[in-house]
């Protein structure tokens, strides 16, 4: 390739020259029809990573074709193209140069999606068994779903979803879950994350702008809301669920609660404490906020119903597929009373102009034909075997050690005899040995975490209370983990 003079990077053109060319190779042994855009997208990379530094002067139209085996006209049209763009520029009687348009090479792109930290076992909750994922059903659905979906169903659909998924989903949640479902007034969502945000948005326009929160609980919640915002009051709880004398002095008009199964601490709501909370809702003209959390996973009996059975007019119920198949689908929903509707489902349209059509048609196939019951079942199996796991394991390494929230979910409570405190001992020793685990303490709000011992109370400071998640773990790993972590508090 013939070339001369140096770039202002004191690199001469020849050698910048040299590179390009080497890199364009490829570009010119695209087919004919491809050859022209392949030589400017592989030019333009090449200004953009560096490989041509501004002020290269590129070789002349003909040298360059020459060398690369292609017709003038191809690379003048390519010099021409890049010119009008701005990475080149060019000068009558002066030849072609690279411009100072481009500043730096685009960054690498990164991934931001959580990972595990890389311990030796890791008990943090939140997690369910991707590996249960059915592949091999999903693939079967998904091939049905393309043979069969209607052209007209992948313009822009009902911002509320699919007839065919809130019609499939209305029977899977009165079945399953007790709820009161009109498909009408179901709204297809990416997650409970989005449902919690939208609900947010839609309290915010109608004046309503603090939501009470459960402590502990979810932080979630609270940066959801305040994203919306909406100001989250912690509100405290008790063996029956939220304390209602504390709800009723808070002002707030409606409250977030996951009644089936508590999170963190696992305590399902009773059924005076319901009838007290829906009381209180009808009282403020509020509404309550049902996060389904975890509520298709009960081991000793059949599952508690939704609290939104009871009064559909005043609960506001969301769940997903999150724990049942796996979170990266981004798949969830949203059933709002009455007096939300219209309001929730012109914010959800403004969002995103609905949820992605294959994925619901799949999904609402996945559902009618059985699938989603199936792997309700075989995840329960899995999940039970593992908390038992826990639980056993627990008794032999950490002898009279009480566990409670045992009956449902994906995590439990272990509360360890005094021995093994203070919190802050145990958590150097656990994290020296490379186990992961996490103390309730960490999950009480911002405002009322001040004055508490991490992991126990300012009235038992010396407890050690973990929660303690499991599903993600083989029977075989948690045993392991227990162990590596009574050696590691044990100095073993």
């Amino acid at each position: 390739m013939t070339s001369s003079g140096t770039n202002p990077q004191g690199r001469s053109a020849g050698e910048s020259a040299s590179a390009a060319w080497e890199l364009l190779l490829p570009a010119v042994a695209a087919p004919a029809r491809a050859r022209g855009r392949s030589l400017q997208a592989a030019l333009r990379e090449a200004v953009r990573s560096g490989r041509l530094a501004q002020g290269t002067r590129l070789p002349s139209s003909r040298d360059l074709a020459t060398d690369l085996g292609v017709s003038r006209g191809l690379v003048t049209e390519a010099y021409e193209q890049l010119t009008a763009e701005g990475y080149l520029r060019s000068e009558r009687g002066a030849g072609t140069w690279v411009g100072g348009a481009v500043r730096a090479a685009p960054p690498r792109a990164r991934n931001l999606a959580p990972r595990p930290p890389g311990a030796r076992a890791g008990f943090v909750p939140g997690t369910p068994d991707l590996s249960l994922f059915p592949r091999a059903a999903w693939a079967a659905a998904q091939r049905h779903v393309l043979a069969e979906l209607p052209h007209q169903e992948l313009g822009y659909p009902d911002p509320r979803g699919l007839p065919r998924l809130r019609t499939a989903l209305a029977e899977l949640l009165a079945r399953r879950r007790g709820v009161v479902a009109d498909p009408e007034r179901i709204v297809v969502v990416s997650g409970v994350a989005q449902a919690t945000a939208l609900l947010g948005l839609v309290l915010h326009a109608r004046g309503i702008d603090a939501v009470g929160v459960e402590d502990p609980g979810s932080p979630q919640h609270s940066a959801l809301y305040a994203a919306a915002g909406v100001t989250a009051v912690p509100l405290p709880l008790d063996d029956e669920g939220l304390t209602m004398g504390p709800l009723r002095a808070s002002g707030v008009r409606s409250v977030v609660t996951t009644p089936a199964h508590q999170f963190p601490t696992g305590i399902a709501c009773s059924p005076r404490r319901r009838t007290e909370l829906l009381g209180w809702a009808r009282s403020v003209d509020g509404f309550v906020l049902e996060d389904d959390y975890d509520g298709d996973f009960r081991y000793d009996r059949a599952p508690v119903g939704a609290l939104q059975g009871l009064d559909p007019e005043r609960v506001a119920y969301t769940g997903s597929v999150s724990k049942s198949l796996a979170p990266g689908l981004r798949l969830g929903w949203l059933l709002v009373p009455e007096a939300l509707a219209d309001e929730a489902v012109e914010r959800k349209r403004t969002m995103d102009l609905g949820h992605p059509t294959l994925d619901q048609a799949l999904f609402a196939r996945f559902v009618e034909h059985g699938d989603y019951d199936r792997q309700l079942r075989r995840c329960q199996r899995a999940y039970r075997e593992r908390r038992d796991a826990v639980v056993d394991t627990l008794g032999v390494h950490f002898p009279g050690t009480r566990v409670s929230g045992i009956a449902a979910g994906l995590h439990v409570i272990a509360t360890l005899p005094e021995e093994y405190g203070p919190w802050a001992r145990f958590a150097a020793r656990t994290a020296e040995a490379g186990i992961e685990v996490r103390a309730l303490a960490s999950y009480a709000h911002a405002r009322t975490r001040e004055g508490v011992v991490e992991g126990g109370s300012g009235a038992d400071a010396r407890t050690v209370r973990l929660v303690l998640g499991y599903a993600h773990l083989s029977p075989a790993r948690i045993r392991d983990g227990v162990r590596l972590m009574a050696q590691a508090v044990n100095g073993r």
